[in-house]
């Protein structure tokens, strides 16, 4: 799995765009500013978000970004595909050649794992994450495994 911070800069950045556009356009020296993202990242992140019609631009005096969709039809998935993010857990990308050409033993582990955490991303949205900045409770962003239970402490 190879999920960088390219990924991760580029929800962060959509998170805060969310949040702020009601107040119109948001520069991304607003975004780099309150995230400490590199300005010039950024800008090649909305670049490509701007391709994927997730962002559009507002030029001129006052312009920015705001969001080409509402946020809650825009996934995780598709922010991280936007931005050419690679998603697979497999050694062999998928090929099915891990171990000398031929598949290894892991390989239907790692690949069902790479579906589920697609699957997962896809059914978080940006209104989600928005949400959960807001204080909702969100259950998708739950974890919602039972808690370890504590050491029991041993009498001598």
């Amino acid at each position: 799995m190879r999920l960088t911070t390219k990924g991760r800069f580029a929800v962060t950045a959509m998170v805060d765009l969310a949040l702020r556009q009601t107040g119109g356009p948001v520069t991304l020296s607003a975004i780099s500013e309150r995230q400490h993202i590199s300005l010039s990242y950024l800008e090649q992140l909305f670049g490509k978000l701007r391709r994927h019609q997730l962002v559009s631009s507002v030029r001129g005096p006052g312009g920015g970004y705001n969001l080409a969709k509402a946020a809650p039809v825009i996934s995780v998935a598709d922010i991280i595909v936007a931005v050419d993010e690679s998603l697979d857990a497999t050694q062999c990308g998928g090929k099915e050649n891990c171990l000398e050409e031929r598949r290894c033993m892991t390989h239907d582990l790692w690949a069902t794992l790479n579906s589920k955490m697609f699957e997962y991303l896809r059914s978080v949205t940006l209104q989600d994450l928005v949400d959960h900045q807001r204080g909702k409770d969100v259950a998708v962003l739950k974890d919602l495994r039972t808690p370890a239970k504590p050491p029991v402490a041993m009498v001598a």
